[in-house]
């Protein structure tokens, strides 16, 4: 490769912008070769459409509102609300739900799981959520479990990922 080779590869190319005052430049570098160094960098494997738009067996959410229920039921029954303790019992169930749902082995879903754990004193609370829902494929699970000191609500967001 040449020297003027390389110093074209370098160069900044100017672009000016029609109505931009004569010190607004955008200016933007570029590489049309891979250097020495990526010579053994793992090329991304490509793989070939399946154009399916829907999914071959749809996500249960009967099936993942039990585990809700017994997760939940389990992990919460005989528990007093501690404010340390729900911030780490979030993230536990979070994780059990999890792995629960994905023994499921549903293929092309997403899965978001929240979890909620507060204090029962009087007050009450809402919960909302939003997000883009096909609402031909994707689905959701919740359940709500409450004991003499505390609730808990967990939801399960299926998204097919086409």
């Amino acid at each position: 490769m040449s020297d003027k080779e390389k110093q074209q590869r370098k160069e900044k190319r100017v672009v000016k912008v029609p109505g931009r005052t004569k010190d607004s430049i955008s200016t933007v570098s570029y590489i049309d070769e891979l250097g020495h160094h990526d010579d053994n960098a793992r090329l991304a494997p490509t793989m070939e459409n399946t154009y399916q738009m829907g999914p071959y067996k749809r996500f249960p959410a009967n099936a993942a509102t039990d585990i809700l229920k017994d997760v939940l039921t389990s992990y919460l029954q005989e528990e007093k609300y501690e404010v340390e303790w729900s911030q780490k019992m979030t993230k536990t169930l979070c994780e059990v739900i999890r792995a629960r749902v994905k023994e499921l082995m549903i293929p092309r879903y997403k899965i978001v799981i929240l979890v909620h754990i507060g204090q029962l004193t009087g007050q009450s609370m809402q919960i909302s959520s939003r997000c883009l829902w096909d609402t031909s494929n994707d689905t959701f699970a919740s359940h709500f479990f409450k004991n003499s000191s505390l609730f808990g609500v967990a939801s399960v967001y299926a998204i097919y990922f086409e």
